[in-house]
Formats: structure tokens, C-alpha cells, sequence
């Protein structure tokens, strides 16, 4: 059990350690770091608030995988299997979080008032 805490904690970590250069603006339109998707590709001020934006959910996501994998540690029976799951779990709702809303804020800034 000990190795999937390690695992999961050291990730989440690792997620929202990935995400602070995105949330500083420190992470220029490229091919390999970020939120991908066209519309950001075509604006750099889109792809720096956007990207801005879901790092700071995918921080979220991190830091909260990390914690729930401590608290999970604690709280769920000594079966490996049920922690290992829980934690996947609770790791795939974060994440799937993170990006429904980071799609959902893209999709937000797209809509631009008639006129």
C-alpha cells in the first residue's frame, strides 16, 4: 500500500508542479505543454489565459489528488486493491474535473457578443 501512496502523492505533486508555469504565463503556444486545442493555437492571448486558466484546475486536481491519496491512506482497510482503486478514483474525477471545466471556460471565451 505503502508504493501506491508514494505513487499517487508524488503525482498529484507532480501535476500541480507540472501546472505553475502554465498558471505565470511562463509557457508559450507550442506542440508538446499546455491545453491543445485550435482555438488557443490561433491567439496567444487566448492560449495564455486559457492555459492560465486550466492550470490552475489541474493544480487543483494535483494537489488534491495528493491529499486524498494521505487521506485515503488512513481511512481505507488494509486491502491494497480497494486503496489502489479509490485512489484511481478519486485521482480520474479530479482530472476529468479539471478538464471538463478548462474545455468549458475555452468554450466560454469563444462566444463573442453580436454586434
Amino acid at each position: 500500500m505503502d508504493t501506491f501512496l508514494a505513487l499517487y502523492a508524488v503525482g498529484g505533486l507532480l501535476l500541480a508542479g507540472l501546472s505553475v508555469p502554465l498558471i505565470l504565463h511562463k509557457v508559450p503556444p507550442n506542440d508538446f505543454y499546455g491545453l491543445r486545442v485550435p482555438a488557443a493555437d490561433d491567439d496567444p492571448r487566448a492560449w495564455y489565459r486559457v492555459n492560465a486558466f486550466a492550470g490552475q484546475r489541474f493544480m487543483l486536481a494535483g494537489l488534491g489528488t495528493s491529499l486524498g491519496a494521505i487521506i485515503l491512506y488512513f481511512v481505507t482497510p488494509q486491502d491494497v486493491s480497494q486503496y489502489a482503486l479509490s485512489s484511481l478514483g478519486w485521482f480520474l474525477a479530479l482530472f476529468l474535473w479539471a478538464a471538463i471545466t478548462s474545455f468549458l471556460y475555452l468554450k466560454a471565451q469563444q462566444v463573442k457578443p453580436e454586434e
